[in-house]
């Protein structure tokens, strides 16, 4: 059973190869009739091949089926010893008839299709020479497996498609194996394949195939074809053999994903990071000065910055009275000296400190709003003559900020 499969993912053709083999105590004239095959989805008739068989559409109503479709697969007799072109293989006339069908319960309602094809009897099939060619165009071997969309776009789709060989667990296909599982017809030991043929091999990723006995190679006779293949083991009894391989197509841009997603990735990623740092410095300057966290009769949140002198403080340095020591005591170490050379024993003490006061507009429980921030510039310049104060000034600017100053 070879299976063909191209990047189009069509309906696909599957060509069944076999012959019969006579047991040693029989003739050919013993085992003359028709064959059967039970098909595990719908297929595509050969308008060229003939009329569909009603008798085959009449069995399966009789038996509680509804029949979808019928027609006739083309049927072929291959000569194995001489060349591939020519009359190496001969059309059977007729082909063979067929007849899609469904079953429909009304517990477990409409079933997946099936196909009963009927296989005409023909001395080619007991004459070693030939190998018969089921040839037939099917729909439904290849299911798409569920992706993302980034998946779907880097990687592209992903699908499986499965051979089976014994496989009678389909609800539309056990009832015909069960009538008729007295005629059975066995593997002989002649060797016998599952095959699958991937086209355009150089697009093509292979996820994973089962089972692990699966081989995979190219093809000794296709240009650029993957072929994977499944040997049918007899004494397997009717234990179904599935060869099912999960696959792809990629395209050329694709075939590059492993390089350009891990660099699109960082690009990005340097990118959001500048994009996100400004965003939230803006935010950040736009708001952290708008919201405050305190209740409404906690004093306001100052920001201050050096030294700001409190007019309480100052008005207990008197001029002419306390001395350089106490100013540093009173005011603190964090001053600024000024002395001349023009008059060595006067020199400057100079306070510079910055207050930024928020001016609240509403308060909601622990939440207020601030309508704008209050920022007032301190400096105090004490005089001293001999390490003694001689005058005090005091110089307060304010203007109004937006939002507070960063730190």
């Amino acid at each position: 059973m070879r299976a063909s499969v191209t990047p189009e993912l069509g309906p696909i053709v599957v060509d069944i190869l076999f012959s019969v083999d006579v047991p040693a105590m029989k003739s050919a004239a013993d085992l003359e009739q028709d064959l059967y095959l039970v098909w595990p989805s719908a297929v595509v008739a050969d308008r060229a091949a003939g009329a569909p068989d009603p008798a085959l559409e009449k069995y399966l109503s009789a038996r509680g089926f509804d029949v979808i479709d019928s027609g006739r697969l083309t049927l072929f007799a291959r000569n194995l010893y001489r060349g591939e072109h020519g009359a190496a293989a001969e059309a059977i006339a007729g082909g063979a008839p067929f007849a899609t069908f469904v079953r429909d319960d009304s517990a477990l309602g409409l079933s997946a299709p099936a196909t009963w094809i009927r296989i005409p009897w023909n001395p080619k099939f007991v004459n070693r020479v030939y190998l018969m060619n089921l040839k037939m165009t099917t729909r439904g071997l290849v299911k798409d497996k569920p992706a993302t969309w980034v998946e779907r776009t880097f990687w592209g789709r992903r699908h499986r498609l499965s051979l089976s060989f014994n496989e009678t667990r389909h609800r539309a296909v056990f009832p015909m194996y069960f009538q008729n599982r007295d005629r059975v017809v066995r593997l002989s030991d002649e060797p016998a394949q599952l095959i699958i043929n991937f086209a355009d091999a150089d697009h093509l990723k292979i996820d994973e195939m089962s089972p692990q006995s699966a081989r995979r190679q190219l093809s000794e006779t296709l240009e650029s074809t993957d072929t994977i293949s499944l040997y049918l083991d007899r004494s397997e009894g009717l234990t179904p053999q599935v060869l099912s391989v999960q696959f792809g197509y990629f395209t050329g841009l694709q075939s590059w994903a492993p390089v350009l997603i891990p660099t699109l990735f960082f690009v990005l990623g340097n990118v959001a990071g500048v994009l996100v740092r400004n965003v939230a410095e803006r935010f950040s300057k736009r708001w952290t000065g708008r919201v405050l966290f305190a209740r409404a009769k906690d004093a306001p949140q100052v920001k201050q910055q050096g030294a700001v002198i409190a007019p309480e403080t100052l008005g207990r340095i008197v001029p002419g009275v306390t001395t350089y020591d106490e100013v540093l005591r009173l005011c603190g170490s964090d001053v600024e000296e000024q002395s001349r050379l023009t008059a060595p024993g006067r020199r400057t003490l100079v306070y510079r400190g910055r207050r930024v006061v928020p001016r609240r507009r509403r308060a909601f429980g622990w939440l207020a709003t601030v309508s704008h921030w209050d920022r007032e510039q301190h400096e105090v310049h004490i005089e001293l003559d001999r390490d003694v104060v001689s005058d005090v000034q005091v110089h307060v600017t304010r203007s109004r900020l937006n939002a507070p100053e960063p730190p």
